[in-house]
């Protein structure tokens, strides 16, 4: 009964709440991302973005003052990751925090003799297990004027609750029940080895080396590539890359061709 209640609104607030066509139309010119989605996946997904602005409160603090356009982008390239999962992967949580530009947190730093200093660690984003995803509009724009290759903040930062939603974030999302738990464990886990050996020995890699800071931040960094990068990270890892295709039940590499 609960379920169908809910299946009922949110069929109802598509009805009477969907995005503008022009608006939509808008952000996708804008978002490289939405560009490259088939037009099918787009109008698929401007239902998800618009139950997306529903059922989240994307507020902007600082004094920053965010338009619908604003929050249309932030919301559809987060949908972009659950566009074949669902809006319930996103539950558990409501909050969008929007900074005009990078942020500082307090971080408990320990120096070689194990005595822990606080520092100021300026962020881009964040994301909290319980709590909201945190977000920087500049580096969003900038993104948005062609940033780096590979760099998406808000893949980043929303594919770190995808990785939540099983307890803490540690590069190991829920699987669905077809997925072989033991071949992603073995895929990621020598992939981020591997990774980590190179930033060790200095030697090149074709991703980020962010990604070698733990396992979690090697999965968001990964979703970023995967979406944003797909052919790099298919050079770099190509069963990596069909794990994640698995995962999110995608191919952007298909998009490209």
């Amino acid at each position: 009964m609960l379920r169908a209640l809910a299946r009922h609104h949110r069929a109802r607030t598509i009805h009477t709440q969907k995005i503008p066509f022009d608006l939509w139309l808008q952000a996708c010119r804008r978002v490289e991302l939405l560009r490259r989605l088939t037009a099918p996946e787009r109008a698929r997904l401007r239902l998800l973005t618009t139950l997306f602005l529903h059922e989240k409160h994307i507020n902007g603090v600082q004094g920053l003052v965010l338009n619908r356009e604003m929050e249309v982008i932030i919301a559809a390239q987060a949908c972009v990751l659950i566009l074949n999962l669902g809006l319930d992967q996103f539950d558990g949580w409501v909050e969008v925090v929007v900074y005009p530009g990078a942020f500082r947190v307090p971080r408990e730093i320990p120096d070689d003799n194990g005595v822990v200093d606080e520092e100021e660690q300026a962020l881009d984003g964040e994301s909290w297990q319980r709590g909201p995803v945190i977000l920087s509009w500049a580096s969003i724009e900038q993104e948005l004027a062609g940033g780096r290759a590979g760099r998406n903040l808000v893949l980043h930062e929303f594919s770190h609750k995808l990785d939540m939603l099983n307890g803490r974030a540690n590069g190991f999302p829920p699987l669905h029940p077809e997925m072989d738990l033991q071949r992603w464990t073995a895929v990621l886990s020598q992939a981020f080895t591997r990774l980590q050996d190179q930033v060790f020995h200095d030697e090149a890699a074709c991703i980020d080396d962010y990604a070698a800071t733990n396992p979690a931040e090697f999965f968001a960094v990964i979703s970023e590539y995967f979406f944003m990068s797909p052919n790099v990270l298919q050079h770099y890892c190509a069963e990596v890359y069909e794990q994640l295709s698995a995962y999110y039940r995608q191919d952007p590499l298909s998009r490209q061709s």
